[in-house]
């Protein structure tokens, strides 16, 4: 019996333990890549501010060809929603609303994830002039993670994991004005 309690203690305290270190762990995280895309801003800026063209690009709106897509409003403008749901792990349901547009250098989006986990990220895709037929696209998010689950921030590399899937969304967007 007293093995049997000496465990449980043992286990109780590395819980109350893990609670306490994911007080004072960071609960915030962001996740940016750049790329530069040979065309104008203007043609650039006018193509991405689409959401359903995101289909064309976007690594995750490849995940799963029998995804279900559903649309409202008018898209290219605040308050066009765009929602998915997939039966595939990994991908999940969930929709971005474009929240705000500055002409010509930022479209805002919210998502919202629904399954299998809720939870909202603020997303945005930027535009810069580099030169006169040379566009910077910047394509990024924040979000948080709510305590305790804030804990699996300290053991997953969320500018690593997200990371890689934007770099892969920019250069198939690239791709998209360069190659097509």
């Amino acid at each position: 019996m007293n093995v049997l309690l000496t465990i449980v203690l043992i286990l109780a305290g590395i819980i109350v333990l893990l609670l306490i270190i994911a007080l004072f762990a960071r609960k915030k995280y962001s996740v940016e890549r750049e790329i530069k895309i040979d065309r104008p801003l203007a043609t650039v800026f006018d193509y991405i501010r689409f959401l359903k063209n995101q289909d064309n690009f976007s690594k995750w709106a490849t995940m799963d060809p029998a995804m279900r897509k559903s649309y409202s409003g008018t898209d290219g403008i605040i308050g066009f929603v765009s929602a998915w749901e997939s039966s595939m792990k990994g991908v999940g349901k969930g929709e971005q609303e474009i929240t705000g547009i500055t002409e010509g250098e930022k479209i805002d989006y919210q998502i919202r994830f629904i399954k299998p986990f809720e939870g909202r990220a603020n997303a945005y895709i930027t535009t810069m002039t580099m030169s006169a037929n040379q566009t910077l696209v910047t394509w990024g998010f924040t979000s948080s993670m709510k305590y305790p689950t804030n804990l699996m921030l300290l053991f997953m590399d969320m500018e690593k994991a997200i990371g890689k899937d934007f770099e892969t969304g920019l250069k198939n967007l690239k791709d998209v004005f360069e190659n097509h």
